[in-house]
């Protein structure tokens, strides 16, 4: 339960605590038997209880603390009881009475459970009090003790002691019920306070994870975009390279030249990539910010992916829609990226016979790019997919607010369109995909 909830319990008293309240109690006694004697020896009163029975109380009055903190309105009651005990039957000890009944009345209100009863408790002992306080100030053996008293001041002896009785008691009574209520909330606060440093150590804790898993999307998504496409690209040319090996080495040559520019291109991108990585200096926690993309990449590299597509046998082309206008780097390298999947996918689901059309469209508010593929053949063992690339591109699109289209078009082939608002802040992505399989 949180601590500033009404219904708040105090901790139970440690083990610990529960021996301090013994020893309390002992050290209480002990100074009690000294002050016993002490007030005894003074003539305190002049017909004092016997030593045996002012013994025995001031042990009611000490001993009762040792439960203190387990039973701490049992002990309150115990204790006013023997306190008026020890002032009816004049037992020559006041000290430590005075102490003990004190450090009772205020356990019960640092320590009781039950706020109502603590309070209740406290108040009808404090009214009892007061009342068998001026019941012994309007009583008869007062007035015959003040009676021969001579008046020096502005007000009568029996006035000027029954008002510094009654401001003494104020304080007394007034202060044990305040330092226990402030005792009481200061226990509260402090559970408070522990109660949000927790929050906020799993807050940082669950942040720290959240901070992990989104590093190891980012870099997934990374390799994914980085060798899928060049590895499709590789594997389209050393198919093309075995099938005109023996008839035209001339052609086989080029193609076995394209397998090479494609994987220095690969081991290039994969170089930034880590070196991005092992940069500690370099911002990592927001997924969504610059430092996110290693590469250099944007729509300006367009040109270069369909000259891949081109050269891996796919008739390709790029029309570009709209005044060109500079884009941030973040957007320009999500639209690179998704124009990469998107031409991977072609090239592995659909074949090298497929035609493949990309269209950049510069809107008044937003950006779009889309990709169309006519379908064909599929390669050899290409399979369903995993989706990992829709998931990419997704995941790509949230980061810039944008929106996701992917699925077959009616007339054949496959379509992928990503908007993307023009100086949009990050958003939730929304994606829309249509009855097929993943690519």
């Amino acid at each position: 339960m949180d601590a500033l909830d009404d219904g708040w319990l105090r901790p139970r008293p440690s083990r610990r605590e529960y021996r301090a309240d013994v020893i309390l109690a002992i050290v209480i006694f002990a100074l009690s038997l000294g002050s016993l004697e002490l007030y005894d020896s003074a003539g305190f009163y002049p017909d004092p209880a016997p030593p045996w029975l002012g013994v025995i109380m001031v042990f009611l009055q000490s001993g009762c603390l040792a439960w203190r903190r387990r039973f701490p309105v049992w002990v309150l009651i115990v204790s006013a009881v023997v306190f008026m005990g020890v002032q009816i039957l004049q037992v020559p000890e006041v000290l430590f009475s005075n102490i003990a009944f004190f450090i009772a009345m205020y356990t019960v209100g640092a320590w009781s459970g039950h706020r109502r009863r603590a309070m209740v408790s406290r108040v009808i002992v404090i009214v009892a009090m007061f009342v068998w306080l001026f019941s012994a100030l309007l009583g008869t053996a007062f007035a015959q003790a003040v009676a021969d008293m001579d008046v020096v001041g502005s007000v009568t002896p029996a006035l000027a002691i029954g008002l510094v009785t009654v401001v003494q008691n104020l304080l007394y009574f007034g202060g044990a019920y305040y330092f226990g209520n402030r005792a009481w909330t200061a226990a509260r606060e402090r559970a408070a306070l522990q109660d949000r440093t927790d929050q906020l150590a799993e807050e940082r804790e669950r942040t720290a994870a959240q901070a992990v898993s989104l590093e190891r999307l980012r870099i997934a998504r990374e390799l994914h975009d980085v060798v899928a496409h060049h590895v499709s690209v590789m594997g389209v040319q050393a198919g093309a390279a075995r099938r005109v090996l023996q008839r035209d080495p001339q052609q086989a040559a080029e193609s076995l030249s394209a397998i090479e520019s494609s994987a220095r291109e690969a081991v290039d991108e994969l170089h930034r990539m880590l070196t991005t990585l092992r940069d500690d200096s370099s911002p990592s926690g927001d997924a969504s910010g610059p430092a996110d993309e290693p590469s250099t990449h944007g729509v300006e590299q367009l040109h270069d992916l369909l000259d891949d597509a081109r050269s891996a046998g796919l008739a390709a082309q790029l029309t570009v829609v709209g005044e060109p206008r500079p884009l941030s780097a973040l957007v320009s390298i999500t639209l690179y990226r998704v124009v990469q999947e998107a031409i991977t996918n072609a090239i592995k689901h659909a074949g090298t016979s497929a035609a493949i059309d990309v269209r950049l469209r510069y809107r008044d508010l937003s950006v779009e790019v889309e990709v169309t593929d006519s379908g064909g053949t599929p390669k050899r063992g290409a399979g369903q997919g995993s989706g990992l690339g829709i998931v990419g591109m997704r995941e790509r699109l949230s980061a810039v607010g944008g929106t996701l289209e992917a699925g077959p078009r009616t007339r054949g082939g496959y379509l992928v369109r990503a908007d993307i608002p023009a100086g949009a802040a990050p958003a939730t992505a929304t994606t829309t995909l249509t009855e097929s399989g993943a690519r």
